[in-house]
């Protein structure tokens, strides 16, 4: 089940039914294992309740490296870096993020690396990076592509892309 009903239109965060997630945190509120961490996380990162995401976000990054892989480690450190970025700290989500899509770039872990990609784009959307977000939206589109990536999945990050390129032309241009 997807919760995800859309984005936003200037910063590409997830729109989602409010009452179902939190009905869905309630649900797993107990459960340890990873999946179910990250979940939780999400699930309070997307209801606003970033205190609580964070130092859970935090948690899910330990467990993932005592018990995890190191695929697992790079998906809770990019779900880290997000609810970085939704308390409004870009620089240290853009870091994190940044390091986490070369590491899975390294490893030749498209799938994973493209994941990294697309929010390190979304971070730098929100910051106003444009030509930053740009260029993350497209490494991410080329990673998919390679990763063989279902067309609902490229076309997310055309849209992301498009999304850029509006917002740019609506920025005002000083002199």
């Amino acid at each position: 089940m997807s919760f995800i009903q859309g984005f936003d239109p200037e910063t590409l965060r997830e729109l989602v039914d409010q009452r179902e997630c939190a009905a869905r945190l309630a649900e797993i509120e107990n459960q340890r294992s990873l999946p179910a961490l990250l979940e939780r996380v999400w699930l309070l990162k997307v209801l606003d309740r970033l205190d609580e995401s964070l130092a859970l976000a935090d948690e899910a990054v330990r467990q993932a490296r005592m018990a995890g892989t190191r695929k697992d480690v790079l998906r809770a450190r990019v779900l880290h870096a997000t609810v970085l970025q939704y308390r409004g700290s870009h620089a240290a989500a853009e870091q994190e993020l940044a390091t986490c899509a070369n590491e899975a770039e390294g490893q030749r872990w498209a799938g994973i690396a493209a994941f990294a990609y697309q929010h390190h784009g979304k971070n730098a959307l929100e910051a106003g990076d444009y030509e930053q977000a740009k260029e993350s939206f497209k490494q991410a589109l080329f990673l998919r592509r390679e990763a063989g990536a279902q067309e609902k999945d490229l076309e997310t990050v055309l849209l992301a892309i498009d999304t850029v390129e509006r917002l740019r032309v609506l920025q005002p241009v000083f002199v």
